[in-house]
């Protein structure tokens, strides 16, 4: 047996139902470990599908052509290094989330998923039967054991493959991403190999789905926990990881570590990439939104040139009768600042006709939000027009702050395909704001320096839907709404929660309420960045009708 083996280790962004360019990207990192003369190459965790696939893997047509695709895999790659690939499996007719490793022509082994995650953005014990755990696979003569994504958080799988003779762990993954993720892993995989006393390989996707961002990060972990290599977050990349056997076992020699950016940095990466992902996944290459001088369209408009370069992007001002000379000013500069294109379309010819129009019905009543929302809903209006007409999707603009108490316009402002601020409370805005205006990475497709004007993050945030308007004359101050959230959405917490954290009864139960009874905008609203573990979609799932309310 020899005492050396190279594993290539493939972070790369397979797109959801994409089986053929999936597969081709499965055989372009085969033949890249090849010429690097690997023993085996290894991708993660249901990349020939996609993931998270939800219940698309449960349709017979598809589960079916997904492993075909790896039988033809394996027949393609006869001739070199074994591939280690994830995908669906099925036996005696039961479906599976499996791990096949391929060798000379053939499936040599299959690993089934045991622990089937149930909770945040998973549902896959109404998808997967759990798998027998199982012990180790070979590769030339080197016993690996490769506890699926989730089987990696718990002790029984990794130790029952220690004790059946496994020499190393391969761990596949689908892991998304949400704040201080990375080291959260980092803590478990540490613990597996104390427990083991084996070296541990942690390979995870990279790219994003929909909702979801699938980080990267994949590491390496010697016996008692030095880590031997760290692979960069959001970005596909591969590595060629050495293990010599030594008279204490095998070992992985100490490979490159790439840097950890902080957490600021991660969110706006992860906006980055969901941003560009969704565009191309979806076949859009440009997009448009509504620019109103604010800070939150602001931050949308340099992640969207962050993500697709400034001549894809197109920024939109839609001023009304309240729209202050500095909203308009901060807007231009903005735009020219990222080099966008940047468009004028005055809404108070649109908003007088519709005066009219309504005016038979409305007579005798007093204005009110009726007519503040008339021109959100205008400005909806026109910025689909434009969508359609030049075939660029809408990005809409609205943070979690407002997304959380329904302080936004539905089928208004609201209005669009994408939203990077979703999971992105008001407060955090402003932080990032001020971050952008300082960092700049080669990843960023837009200009260096200073992109956002100050005056649009000293300015108090306003809708400028009526004369003077300032968004605290609607709701708390964005400080106290923002912690009171924190509480009741991110900690699952309740009022006497808020209470004992110092914020007033009255604010923390008007805030509940409004949470509550904007549950059915939520359900209409566009998709966004997940940035933590309580985003609004998946991992919060609440009903619309609901009269309950926290007495305290």
């Amino acid at each position: 047996m020899a005492d050396s083996f190279r594993l290539t280790l493939a972070q790369w962004n397979p797109t959801m139902g994409d089986l053929d360019g999936n597969a081709d990207l499965a055989r372009r990192a085969w033949r890249t470990g090849r010429e690097a003369g690997a023993n085996l190459v290894a991708l993660p965790e249901m990349f020939i599908t996609g993931y998270n696939t939800q219940d698309l893997v449960m349709k017979p047509a598809f589960h079916t052509a997904a492993i075909a695709a790896i039988e033809s895999l394996a027949r393609d790659c006869a001739d070199g290094p074994a591939l280690a690939i994830g995908g669906p499996a099925l036996q005696d007719g039961v479906l599976y989330n499996a791990y096949y490793i391929l060798q000379e022509g053939r499936i040599a082994s299959r690993v089934f998923k045991h622990h089937l995650p149930n909770e945040t953005v998973f549902d896959e014990k109404r998808i997967y039967a759990a798998g027998a755990v199982t012990g180790p696979y070979a590769v030339d003569g080197l016993r690996i054991g490769s506890p699926i994504c989730e089987d990696s958080w718990y002790e029984d799988v990794a130790e029952t493959l220690a004790e059946t003779g496994a020499q190393i762990l391969l761990v596949p993954n689908g892991s998304p991403y949400y704040r201080q993720k990375l080291s959260h892993r980092h803590q478990i995989m540490v613990a597996r190999v104390i427990e083991t006393g084996l070296p541990l390989i942690y390979l995870n996707l990279v790219g994003g789905q929909d909702d979801q961002v699938f980080d990267g990060g994949s590491f390496a972990l010697n016996p008692g926990g030095a880590l031997a290599l760290q692979m960069p977050l959001m970005q596909e990349a591969t590595a060629h990881l050495d293990l010599t056997r030594t008279e204490d076992g095998w070992r992985i020699t100490p490979s490159d570590l790439a840097p950890v950016p902080d957490a600021m940095e991660q969110d706006y990466h992860a906006m980055v990439l969901s941003l560009r992902d969704y565009l191309r996944k979806t076949g859009f290459r440009k997009v448009l939104l509504g620019l109103s001088g604010g800070i939150d369209s602001a931050l949308v408009a340099c992640v969207a040139v962050d993500a697709l370069g400034p001549e894809n992007v197109r920024c939109v001002m839609l001023p009304s009768d309240y729209t202050s000379q500095a909203s308009l000013d901060d807007a231009e500069t903005l735009a020219r600042t990222l080099g966008c294109r940047y468009d004028t379309v005055p809404i108070a010819e649109g908003r007088q006709a519709i005066t009219r129009t309504l005016a038979p019905l409305f007579e005798g009543t007093a204005p009110d939000i009726t007519e503040e929302n008339i021109q959100s809903r205008l400005r909806g209006l026109l910025l689909m027009a434009m969508s359609n007409k030049f075939g660029e999707m809408l990005l809409t603009t609205g943070n979690k702050s407002e997304v959380a108490v329904g302080y936004a316009t539905i089928y208004g402002d609201m209005a669009g395909g994408y939203n990077p601020l979703k999971d992105m409370y008001k407060t955090r805005v402003f932080d990032t704001c001020r971050w952008r205006n300082t960092v700049h990475r080669d990843w960023m497709m837009g200009p260096v320096g200073a992109v956002i004007p100050q005056r649009v993050i000293d300015r108090p945030p306003s809708a400028e839907l009526a004369p003077d308007q300032r968004d605290e004359d609607s709701l708390p101050a964005y400080s106290v709404l923002d912690g009171i959230l924190e509480i009741l959405v991110d900690q699952d917490g309740s009022i006497a929660d808020c209470v004992a954290a110092g914020f007033d009864r009255a604010d923390a139960s008007r805030v509940e309420h409004l949470l509550y009874i904007s549950e059915y905008k939520r359900f209409q609203s566009a998709p966004g960045t997940r940035l933590s573990k309580r985003a609004f979609w998946l991992d919060r799932r609440y009903p619309i009708a609901n009269r309950w309310r926290d007495k305290g």
